[in-house]
């Protein structure tokens, strides 16, 4: 039996990737959400809940967990995020791999995240996708969408890898510019991947 092509989707924050992935969606195309996962893993596991609370203190709240007062440590301290990120891609790694046992009968599956390159996960996928932008539309679609100024979505951009070392990295490139339409470049990945 054939195992199914495993293919990364990445690209900065505001570059568009969850769009690229709807498209993927809508043709049939299973998409694992890595963040989304993270977001559930987070907020419901008890072993991670439990491993967050004794690295960090009271950050869970009776909603979940209180996702400014994480990000505020471990914003600017990379040793904080590296072990926040050792508790829960573990986890993460666990979801996906269950997943792609589920839809092993898939001709190409599709694991959306948005550190890919940074956390080595393109390593362990068939190939990898990645979405870039200009970083003015960027910062626009991040300024909208998350209601916050150009100051705070540049921060953020900063902490990410740049394109560049992500474009030697990846192998296909998609361009979300508002010039070049997303559904053509979407549909002739469809086909050389599942070629």
């Amino acid at each position: 039996m054939t195992k199914p092509l495993l293919i990364g989707l990445t690209g900065g924050i505001g570059s568009g990737k969850s769009t690229i992935a709807k498209i993927f969606k809508s043709l049939g195309v299973p998409v694992f959400n890595s963040d989304a996962e993270a977001k559930e893993i987070l907020n419901n596991n008890s072993k991670v809940i439990k491993a967050i609370t004794n690295a960090y203190g009271a950050v869970y709240t009776e909603n979940g967990l209180n996702t400014k007062k994480i990000a505020a440590i471990v914003f600017n301290d990379t040793k904080a995020l590296e072990k926040l990120n050792g508790i829960v891609h573990p986890e993460v790694k666990i979801a996906f791999e269950n997943w792609v046992s589920k839809h092993s009968s898939e001709k190409i599956l599709i694991k959306e995240a948005a550190i890919l390159f940074e956390t080595e996960g393109y390593k362990e996928l068939d190939k990898t996708i990645l979405v870039v932008s200009p970083k003015e539309l960027r910062i626009k679609r991040v300024m909208k969408r998350d209601t916050i100024d150009e100051a705070a979505v540049l921060e953020r951009i900063e902490t990410q890898m740049s394109d560049e070392k992500k474009k030697s990295l990846a192998d296909f490139i998609i361009s979300n510019n508002d010039k070049k339409l997303l559904i053509p470049q979407v549909l002739a990945l469809n086909t050389k991947l599942k070629a």
